[in-house]
């Protein structure tokens, strides 16, 4: 018995040393895939407080948390275990999902752009008349929740392609362990962001100092304008992101020259202004890209299949 229960804590040791270890490789992997995924968050974040812009205070943060609810769902129900089957079993068919979700987050954005420039507008907005505000409320939900299922795919697509040579566990943690990680963050810095006004205003009133008090002054005038600014960032960042899974897309099936001709350029202008400008005019070519595509399936779905109306 003595022999049997020392070889059962060597075996026991054993296996815990393995999955300690296994931690530590997903930690590591998850990191390095996580900060490949940042200019995806930066849109996350930035087109999340549209969504409640312009809504009741008090509605704020339940929206916020539905939204984020949602995310975790889309990321770790509908996505992991998808990205993880396809990876194993249909590799080449991710291309097109993302390519798919790519033209759908152009379509968004480009409906934006038209809208602002005086074109029709489609669905209820805080301009219109709200008759069922619980109603309005789902339908910005749901509409949030479609936005992150694009950009929660993107983010995971990008985090399985940076662990692809993993075993399946490892691959498996990693995405769970990014997918978390980026819901709570995007979501609590966007709930920080829509409630920065009500900060002010308690700083504004209640501050034992002066510099506090006009501090919260500061933030009461500075949250309109900020909140417009993100609204815009969030368009161009649907757009930008669309149209680079566009290009990304065609490379990978084989249509490499609009990827090409656009690195070409952004080369260039990084030889000659730094990689900071060359940075930005890849992702303006790309957000052009979006936005002519998205153009043209807001005509089609609008004006041919009379969709919306």
């Amino acid at each position: 018995m003595p022999g049997g229960l020392v070889a059962l804590l060597d075996d026991v040791s054993i296996i815990a040393r393995t999955a300690s270890a296994s931690v530590d490789d997903i930690a590591a992997a998850a990191g390095r895939a996580g900060s490949k995924t940042a200019g995806v968050v930066i849109d996350d974040a930035a087109v999340t407080p549209s969504y409640v812009t312009g809504l009741s205070p008090a509605r704020e943060l339940p929206i916020i948390w539905k939204i984020t609810k949602g995310s975790l769902i889309n990321k770790l129900a509908i996505i992991l275990p998808g990205a993880l089957l396809l990876s194993e079993f249909l590799p080449q068919a991710i291309v097109f999902i993302l390519m798919m979700g790519g033209a759908y987050l152009s379509y968004e954005g480009a409906e934006k752009v038209l809208e602002y420039l005086g074109g029709e507008k489609h669905g209820k907005t805080l301009d219109d008349e709200i008759d069922d505000p619980v109603a309005f409320e789902k339908q910005r939900v749901a509409g949030a929740i479609r936005t992150d299922l694009i950009l929660s795919a993107e983010i995971m697509a990008i985090t399985l392609n940076e662990v692809a040579a993993e075993d399946l566990i490892t691959r498996a943690g990693v995405l769970a362990l990014v997918g978390i990680a980026v819901t709570l963050g995007v979501y609590g810095v966007v709930a920080l962001i829509v409630k920065m006004d009500d900060v002010g205003l308690h700083l504004a009133k209640e501050a034992a100092s002066s510099v506090g008090r006009k501090f919260g002054c500061f933030l009461l005038r500075a949250m309109p304008h900020l909140l417009v600014a993100l609204s815009a960032i969030g368009t161009v960042a649907m757009l930008w992101v669309g149209g680079g899974i566009i290009l990304h897309g065609l490379a990978d099936i084989g249509i490499s020259g609009p990827e090409h001709w656009i690195e070409g350029i952004e080369h260039g202008v990084s030889a000659i202004a730094g990689g900071a400008l060359g940075w930005l005019s890849f992702a303006g070519l790309s957000a052009l890209l979006g936005l002519v595509l998205g153009a043209v399936l807001v005509f089609v779905l609008h004006k041919v299949f009379r969709l919306g109306h």
